[in-house]
């Protein structure tokens, strides 16, 4: 349970504390760092995540947070308290009508009033949490009913606590397990189109993980020969270096391809609102969408076909060709491998190699002022195979999505499509507590920083050791360098130059450094991965290295 205490939910502290076994409770410093935790918790689990927030302030608090949640798909269960009904519409402390405010940004959004009813209220928001299509859950309890007892019926007394708690789990188990199918017409279409295309791309996103049908799709992408673009969660399906992972040459592959098949992600701003090919008076390729439930099948492009439905079925169908076995035009699986692909996926691994071969020296760039791709050629060395890397910021995570590439599935959290700066600590508490045995590296933008660093006093309290490397700009570089192209000035842009955002960590408790050549960087790292504590390297750049962004998202 992530929560900031208020009085408003002190039974469900008591509930927690007196469980047995008792449930784990996490206090943080900001409502929406308890939001960030258990939606990261729920990403990297794959099973609810939950918020526990006080009324009023302590839900609008959390706004920003729950909007990532339903953005990012992530099963998140938000329980807050409310204002007395018997008082209703006095001016209660804090007497605010939550649900109004969330619905449009969850789920489901309720109230519940009375006693008895509260346990069938919070099993109905675990079970809608994990249901195709996944997302955020709130349910808040007027005060009255949550501080009021209500005799347990026959069922509740016949089973003890763990047992019910068991019986819970399956139950979400059954619901993540609810939509097993995909339709076969659908798939026996998208496998015609496949056996017909002579420059497929395959993009993977993060509900392709959230969904557990990463290993399905890792074996269809071998079977069928597909080169693969990753996006979000979806990286590390297939792992750094494999022959099929063209993310690095994702500009050539989707300027050139004549399809594009995208599971499990949506067809944002990130993939070019579903617009690939067509240049240089080329036809624009066939887009094919797949995701989980209809809802999420984009509406706003043309597609030569979508599914919707189980995405580890339609991975395990497609590898077979189709429901037949076979693709529409008599192509199976077999032909793939031998078909014009080939060519393809040659032109698309020599295009990996010269990006990749075009940023080795400044991935060991000696400039000083540090370049920041300094930072992660330094850092992709350190990290161990079941290395966390969490995002959160511009330009400089820019970097991190381009050169930090997971060796394993559910080794990355950034923000997702909403773009929200201040989800690092969160997310960096959550993962500490789910990987235990991890390297937990989050990189902050100095920006992002200011959002949520008070939050080191919540890893310094419960022991939650987390390495943070921030790169330290002095501005808020997404926003400074656009300005000065448009205006040929900027304003609102600048920050503390050289903030010691590293004492801010020692006076919290923890520890630091502060760096400010290339050859600090290094041993910095190690320090701050052998140190188990909260550890913060706190890396001057350059703020003249603006990242070569190809849109704005706008």
């Amino acid at each position: 349970m992530f929560t900031l205490s208020g009085g408003h939910v002190f039974p469900l502290y008591d509930g927690a504390v007196k469980a047995d076994p008792p449930l784990r409770l996490v206090d943080v410093r900001h409502e929406q760092t308890a939001v960030f935790a258990a939606e990261a918790t729920a990403r990297l689990t794959r099973t609810p995540g939950l918020a526990v927030l006080t009324a009023g302030p302590g839900v609008t608090n959390g706004v920003s947070a729950i909007t990532t949640a339903y953005f990012n798909g992530s099963p998140v269960v938000v329980l807050a308290g409310r204002a007395p009904d018997y008082r209703w519409g006095s001016g209660s402390l804090q007497e605010l009508d939550h649900p109004q405010l969330v619905a449009p940004i969850t789920k489901r959004a309720w109230t519940e009033h009375e006693t008895k009813r509260i346990a069938g209220a919070v099993d109905e928001a675990f079970r809608l949490a994990v249901t195709a299509h996944r997302g955020p859950v709130f349910l808040d309890i007027s005060l009255e009913a949550l501080f009021g007892q209500s005799e347990t019926g026959p069922s509740d007394t016949q089973s003890s606590p763990s047992e019910r708690g068991a019986a819970a789990a399956r139950g979400a188990a059954v619901a993540l397990r609810a939509a097993e199918t995909i339709d076969a017409g659908a798939v026996d279409r998208i496998a015609g189109l496949l056996a017909d295309a002579q420059r497929p791309v395959l993009i993977l996103g993060s509900d392709v993980w959230l969904n557990g049908a990463e290993k399905e799709a890792r074996l269809a992408a071998e079977e069928l020969r597909l080169p693969v673009i990753a996006n979000g969660q979806g990286r590390g399906i297939l792992p750094a270096g494999h022959e099929l992972l063209v993310t690095r040459a994702r500009s050539v592959a989707l300027r050139e391809a004549d399809l594009v098949i995208v599971v499990g992600a949506p067809l944002d701003f990130r993939l070019g609102y579903g617009e690939f090919g067509g240049k240089d008076g080329a036809p624009r390729a066939q887009v094919i969408h797949v995701a989980d439930a209809a809802g999420q099948i984009a509406g706003h492009c043309p597609l030569a076909a979508s599914a919707a439905g189980s995405l580890a079925a339609f991975f395990t169908q497609l590898a077979g060709g189709g429901a037949g076995g076979a693709g529409s035009s008599g192509a199976g699986a077999g032909s793939r491998a031998a078909g014009p692909g080939h060519d393809w996926l040659s032109r698309l691994q020599d295009a990996v190699q010269t990006a990749v071969q075009a940023d080795s020296d400044q991935l060991s760039s000696d400039a000083s002022p540090i370049h920041p791709m300094r930072v992660y050629g330094e850092l992709n060395r350190l990290l161990e195979d079941d290395a966390i890397v969490i995002g959160d910021g511009g330009d400089f995570v820019s970097y991190a999505g381009k050169y930090i590439e997971p060796s394993r599935p559910g080794g990355w959290l950034d923000p997702g499509p909403y773009g929200c700066l201040g989800t690092g600590l969160g997310y960096a508490i959550a993962a500490r507590i789910a990987r235990p045995s991890a390297q937990v590296a989050l990189l902050l933008g100095d920006g992002a920083a200011g959002f949520s660093l008070m939050d080191v006093d919540t890893l310094v309290r419960h022991e939650l050791p987390v390495v943070m490397i921030c790169g330290n700009n002095g501005i808020w570089g997404l926003e400074r360098h656009p300005m000065r192209a448009l205006y040929g000035y900027d304003v609102a842009a600048e920050l503390q130059p050289m903030c010691r955002y590293d004492d801010v960590v020692h006076a919290l408790g923890g520890a630091g450094e502060l760096v400010t050549e290339p050859a600090q960087i290094a041993p910095a790292l190690r320090r701050a991965f052998d140190a188990g504590v909260p550890y913060l390297v706190n890396v001057i750049t350059d703020a003249d290295v603006a990242y070569p962004r190809s849109t704005t998202g706008i």
